[in-house]
């Protein structure tokens, strides 16, 4: 039996914790302008939202990601 994994992490990496953070706090923005109806601010969580996807990618290309050198895996 082969010792090398092939699990891709599970996205346990500076860059997929930052971008899932921003995206809860975008939701939970977007969920209170829902509530609350401020549309301007349920536009302004969407867009959140997309910025946390664009953070995550930029940091997993800068070395952040999984797979990245700047990215240290701990053993559970």
């Amino acid at each position: 039996m082969s010792t090398e994994s092939s699990d891709p992490g599970h996205g346990h990496s500076p860059a997929a914790w930052t971008a899932v953070v921003i995206m809860i706090i975008a939701f939970v923005i977007g969920v209170l302008a829902f509530w609350f109806v401020v549309p301007w601010l349920a536009v302004g969580a969407a867009v959140l939202v997309v910025v946390g996807l664009l953070v995550g990618y930029v940091m997993s290309k800068a070395g952040y990601g999984v797979n990245g050198p700047k990215f240290v895996s701990k053993e559970h």
